[in-house]
């Protein structure tokens, strides 16, 4: 059914305030001039579904996971909190857990190809027995990890009484003297003077193997699914039924189930017969957060086209189909080029889906194909440079993006470690430009937004523009820096707070 979930989707009308953002923590920050080594930069954000845990993934094949701390600490004064008569404002705090090396570098032999250790997307499954479960890959290979808490182990009533030993020598008032004994190679004795005391050694007894109150947490990996792509591997993405993933590469999506790594489901494949025919890769994908028949991914055009599992095995007819269209006399050598979709994500509510391409935030209506409902621009002022990051491969960069919990605002990334939200709500101009920096409103005020038109006024295709920031430098007056691009970032899932990646930095932000 293509109804998109909840009848409660829309948006609450009427335009909110925009979000004072603070800085709440940082992690691995660098200082002035530190050279950053390629294997520590970020490459992957997920918070897992409640928000309690936050994964990270690097270049080199590394996995960090932190743990929020706020809620931990008042767990026990829930009952005081309840009988006060003021909310408690805290904002999400969170530590480092642990970390562990998830992929390792590899070399296809038959194709002599390669394989980097680089985490390319993390997602989280559902935990069980208080043990965390998330999926991690790179290009090739996916992996399901185990990360739980284990009692440590200790050996006891060892029979050496530490009280009388002496370093590695023997131990003090022992009956056995060591000094009259004359001995050979390989620990021989040549002297038979050696007696066990009458009754024996009353203190021999075995070493007992106790569990004591320290825990370690131990990342074991539970399962390899390998060998099912031919391409780089883009997307993964959990099923609501907590059974199934798929994972996605340039031409193909598999279905997999989370128990079986030795088999998959070929469900998607846009290879032509003749590879001089292809148009068109797939740049993302993604499951429908509540349905678990549906699914939708991206392509390289600047579609995205939603499927129905249930139509056929082989789903080589979308169910819809989502373009913007073109305005004419705008086509250009970049069209195409920055047209491509990087990322898409579903909202909570599973009623819209968001999509970023080079230029601009697009919030699709999954019951309306004619257009999307908004659009947000991200960096206008890049427009007249798209030449030069031609030439230079940065138009190529993929970045990605996000939504609120609430479906009100959506956030992501850009150059100079600049990241940008929007409101969406109807009536909303909220149009905030952020730096990944201990000071992150340094740019605010420079943006401006266009007021959006009620979708009730407006037939056909819907469109509502906002957020160009036309300025091409920053609030000191320097150009922007487009080696320093932040890609990821996730968003809470129930409250205002964001995680970025800026290089091997990991800046987090609440409002």
């Amino acid at each position: 059914m293509i109804n998109g979930g909840s009848e409660t989707a829309v948006a609450p009308v009427g335009g909110s305030q925009p979000l004072d953002w603070k800085f709440s923590q940082v992690f691995g920050e660098r200082t002035a001039g530190e050279e950053i080594q390629e294997v520590d930069i970020i490459s992957a954000i997920e918070f897992n579904r409640n928000g309690d845990h936050l994964a990270t993934g690097d270049r080199g094949g590394r996995v960090v996971l932190f743990e929020r701390t706020d809620t931990q600490d008042h767990v026990g004064h829930r009952r005081d909190l309840e009988k006060m008569d003021y909310p408690i404002n805290r904002h999400p705090e969170f530590r480092y857990k642990t970390e562990f090396q998830s992929h390792e570098p590899e070399f296809d032999y038959l194709k002599s190809l390669e394989i980097e250790e680089k985490i390319n997307k993390i997602r989280w499954c559902q935990s069980s027995n208080g043990a965390l479960f998330l999926l991690s890959t790179n290009d090739k290979t996916i992996k399901l990890w185990k990360v739980q808490e284990k009692k440590v182990k200790k050996v006891c009533n060892m029979n050496v009484d530490s009280t009388k030993a002496m370093g590695n020598g023997p131990i003090v008032g022992s009956s056995i003297s060591t000094s009259s004994k004359q001995h050979i190679a390989n620990g021989g004795c040549t002297s038979n003077d050696f007696s066990f005391p009458t009754g024996g050694f009353p203190s021999l007894h075995l070493p007992v193997v106790v569990t004591s109150h320290e825990t370690n947490l131990m990342a074991r990996c539970r399962r390899i699914y390998t060998h099912a792509h031919d391409y780089h591997i883009n997307s993964i993405s959990n099923n609501s039924d907590g059974e199934t993933f798929i994972s996605a590469d340039d031409l193909r999506i598999n279905l997999w189930n989370l128990e079986i790594s030795s088999q998959s489901f070929n469900i998607v494949d846009v290879k032509p017969a003749n590879m001089e025919d292809l148009t068109e890769v797939i740049t993302s994908a993604e499951f429908h957060p509540t349905h678990c028949n549906m699914l939708a991914y991206s392509s390289s055009k600047g579609s995205i086209r939603l499927i129905d599992m249930r139509q056929s095995a082989l789903c080589d007819t979308h169910s819809k189909l989502f373009e913007g269209q073109e305005a004419p006399g705008s086509r250009s050598f970049f069209t195409e080029i920055i047209a491509s979709i990087s990322d898409i994500k579903f909202a909570k509510d599973g009623r819209h889906i968001l999509s970023r391409d080079y230029m601009t935030l697009k919030l699709w209506d999954i019951n309306m194909d004619s257009g999307p409902v908004a659009t947000f621009q991200v960096h206008e002022y890049l427009r007249p440079k798209l030449c030069d990051l031609y030439e230079n491969d940065s138009i190529f960069d993929k970045f990605e993006c996000c939504l609120s919990g609430n479906g009100l605002r959506v956030a992501t990334g850009s150059y100079s470690n600049l990241f940008r939200v929007f409101g969406c709500s109807e009536g909303s101009t909220e149009a905030t430009t952020l730096e990944a920096s201990k000071n992150p409103m340094r740019r605010q005020g420079q943006a401006t937004s266009r007021p959006s038109r009620s979708l009730g006024n407006l037939s056909g295709v819907v469109r509502r523009v906002k957020g160009a920031d036309n300025s091409g430098v920053d609030a000191n007056g320097n150009a922007f820096d487009f080696t320093s691009k932040l890609l990821h970032l996730a968003w809470h899932p129930t409250e205002n707070s964001i995680a970025c990646a800026a290089s091997n930095s990991l800046y987090m932000y609440y409002a």
